[in-house]
């Protein structure tokens, strides 16, 4: 009779261990995965929080100022493709991206700064917005001279349109409207403005 017990009771106790031992990688399985989950979440945020930037740092509509000229002899005409080498701000994806060229302009570029209309904070050297975009009381000679206060006129980023802006610097130069998919991956961005001559590079 007591062996028997002793056999029960061992069986009970293997049992147990193995139970016990169940659960406990049950957990463990439950959380790795709850891990990973979250990894995978935070991961896709931060992906479309940055296509998100992009999207709201990029313009996307084709439409430029009356009385722009189009440049007569530029670098890089319309449909051709030039490399990207500078970034805007914290676009990321934006150097070294293949550009389409989808306009070229003969005008002065600025770079401005100032404060959103839909508030937060202050803009420094903006690049780039165009005279043409420019609303002043005293157009005087162009370029304009920093610190001379404007208006913009356009919708390069939420907040720009109307907003007060100082001029930082400016550019005689022939501006381009690109098109580009970014380095990082995401969504085209179309009819991009602005980026100056100096910022491309013939692709190879």
């Amino acid at each position: 009779m007591k062996g028997k017990k002793i056999i029960i009771i061992a069986v009970l106790l293997i049992v147990s261990a193995f139970t016990l031992a169940a659960c406990g990688g049950g957990k463990e399985e439950t959380d790795t995965k709850g891990n990973n989950a979250s990894q995978q979440n935070t991961s896709e945020e931060s992906s479309s929080e940055s296509q998100g930037n992009m999207s709201e740092h990029m313009s996307s509509s084709g439409e430029v100022p009356a009385s722009v000229q189009e440049a007569e002899n530029p670098k890089y005409e319309a449909e051709s493709t030039a490399i990207i080498n500078v970034k805007h701000m914290n676009m990321e994806g934006m150097s070294d991206a293949e550009a389409t060229i989808t306009g070229a302009y003969d005008t002065t570029a600025y770079t401005v700064s100032y404060t959103p209309t839909t508030g937060g904070e202050p803009v420094e050297d903006h690049k780039w917005v165009i005279h043409e975009e420019l609303l002043v009381e005293d157009p005087g000679d162009t370029p304009l001279e920093p610190g001379t206060e404007v208006t913009l006129n356009t919708d390069h980023m939420k907040g720009m349109n109307g907003a007060t802006a100082t001029i930082d610097s400016a550019e005689d130069t022939t501006v381009y409207m690109v098109d580009f998919t970014p380095t990082t991956g995401g969504e085209k961005v179309v009819d991009h403005k602005w980026v100056v001559e100096s910022e491309l590079e013939p692709a190879e």
